[in-house]
């Protein structure tokens, strides 16, 4: 009777892993990149950077704003700035080569120096993040940097969990340094980590544009340490309803603060905040999916310098 009932067991958990169904988030394999060539103001040494975006194989030569291609929900931390008239290019994400040659998606911390006599100095931290969702551009100043990033997709499912490869760099010893390109350069007492999130939320809008959201599920990570390479087929779980009482909670898992919320293009074309207002049921439906994939933890211009992190497979698991 043991044997028999052990049997069943095992035959139910074959059963489970044979019924699992994955979603392959588009384009989350990188095997596809496109190549943007942004030429660099004269006034600031007339470089040619190269900036690099998730999509469809193809390649983008001037300074013209990116748009999502193909279909892609990706977007990256890399941007074409055109400040006070000067254009400047910055790229913190980038493809990367793994061992068999596969591509992967590389992001890393970097700092950027931007000196204009009498017309521009700046010192500015960008830790290199991808997400879904769009940048807008061209970028035309460093102030609340949150309003050019139109985060999330639209999404309507309850997968369990996040699934990725992944691998980590923390530089040892190294200080965590905020940057924002106002005033002096300020080193923090505080530890940096690398981070992923998943927030699938609950969106309205009112007549007047505003937009508003329960949280209906959360999974999100951070990484302190550097790992001895690749991560295989990483599970983060995603949990629904409100998880502030449970064991694994930590406060940077709670509900996105108003006084620095993610921005979104509301009915009216408009970018608006997202103001989360509480937690939905457990057994809510959600309608939009925020992802995102971070070498910092830190808010905007917080970081340390070569922190990276590498990503690959990205799949949803049900």
């Amino acid at each position: 009777m043991r044997k028999i009932v052990v049997l069943g067991i095992l035959m139910l958990m074959g059963a489970n892993i044979a019924n699992a169904q994955t979603e392959k988030v588009k384009y989350g394999d990188f095997q596809q990149w496109i190549t943007r060539t942004i030429h660099e103001s004269a006034v600031i040494g007339g470089a040619t950077r190269t900036l690099y975006e998730v999509g469809p194989t193809a390649t983008i030569d001037g300074n013209k704003a990116y748009t999502n291609r193909g279909g892609s929900p990706w977007a990256t931390s890399n941007v074409y700035a055109k400040v006070s008239g000067v254009s400047k290019g910055s790229c913190s994400v980038m493809p990367d080569k793994r061992s068999g040659g596969n591509t992967c998606m590389k992001m890393t911390t970097v700092f950027e120096h931007v000196k204009v006599l009498g017309l521009i100095n700046l010192d500015v931290l960008a830790s290199g993040s991808s997400y879904l969702g769009r940048m807008v551009e061209p970028v035309s100043s460093t102030k609340n940097p949150y309003s050019k990033l139109d985060m999330g997709v639209a999404f309507t499912r309850r997968p369990k969990y996040l699934v990725y490869d992944y691998r980590v760099y923390i530089p040892a010893g190294a200080k965590m340094i905020y940057a924002s390109g106002f005033g002096k350069q300020k080193t923090l007492n505080k530890q940096n980590a690398c981070e992923t999130f998943v927030i699938l939320q609950q969106r309205w809008e009112d007549e007047k544009g505003n937009i508003f959201a329960k949280r209906v599920g959360t999974g999100r990570e951070r990484f302190y340490k550097s790992t001895s390479g690749w991560v295989n087929n990483h599970k983060l779980a995603i949990h629904y309803g409100d998880i502030t009482g449970e064991s694994f909670y930590k406060s940077w898992m709670g509900l996105i603060s108003n006084n620095r919320p993610y921005y979104a293009t509301n009915s009216k074309g408009k970018m608006v905040p997202v103001k989360e207002v509480g937690w939905a049921e457990a057994d809510a439906k959600p309608t939009h999916m925020m992802m995102m994939f971070s070498a910092g933890c830190g808010t905007a211009y917080e970081g340390t310098i070569d922190q990276t992190l590498w990503i690959d497979n990205v799949e949803l698991q049900y």
